[in-house]
């Protein structure tokens, strides 16, 4: 009888457990690192995974580096094998949280929060802290945007001297999630 209450309590407690979270897993990343009078060098990636605990505003985003697709096959060749290097370094995260959240304060205004934490791109970690706008949809869905530059240089990603004038060294990302 006791192992039976205890089962079903379990049973219970999953939902509360899983309403503190909210998951995405197609969302998508942008870059762009183009130079002007050269040709575009630009990226999408439509299998951003990310996790928002609801409860305390933390937040974590995985995104495999293969993923990124460019207009050129041989772009994301180079980008792959000589840049990002993506068989030793098959992934970028971030683990942070979003300053001032509070879950009953995100309406359908999108308003602006701040995300600190620490972000990993080609075996380098680093602090960093970008704006980011969010907003519920009709269907509690949280939307989050953001616009943020990185340097290429802090996280030791060599751009060959032969092209390091047709991309630039700060690039910008472009970030779209709906986390359900």
């Amino acid at each position: 009888m006791k192992n039976s209450i205890l089962l079903l309590l379990f049973f219970f407690s999953i939902p509360i457990v899983a309403q503190e979270k909210k998951i995405a897993t197609n969302g998508n990343i942008t870059f762009e690192a183009s130079v002007p009078f050269y040709e575009a060098v630009e990226a999408k990636n439509n299998q951003v995974h990310a996790v928002l605990n609801t409860k305390n505003g933390t937040i974590s985003f995985v995104v495999i580096i293969k993923q990124f697709r460019f207009e050129r096959s041989l772009m994301e060749d180079h980008f792959n094998a000589n840049y990002m290097e993506s068989d030793k370094y098959p992934r970028a995260t971030f683990k942070g949280g979003i300053e001032k959240f509070a879950l009953n304060k995100i309406n359908t205004t999108p308003t602006e929060y701040f995300i600190k934490g620490k972000i990993n791109i080609h075996g380098v970690t680093k602090s960093i802290r970008v704006p980011a706008v969010l907003n519920k949809t009709d269907t509690n869905t949280i939307k989050m945007q953001s616009n943020f530059a990185l340097n290429t240089d802090d996280f030791k990603i060599d751009i060959p001297f032969i092209v390091r004038n047709k991309i630039a060294k700060n690039v910008n990302i472009a970030l779209n999630i709906e986390l359900k």
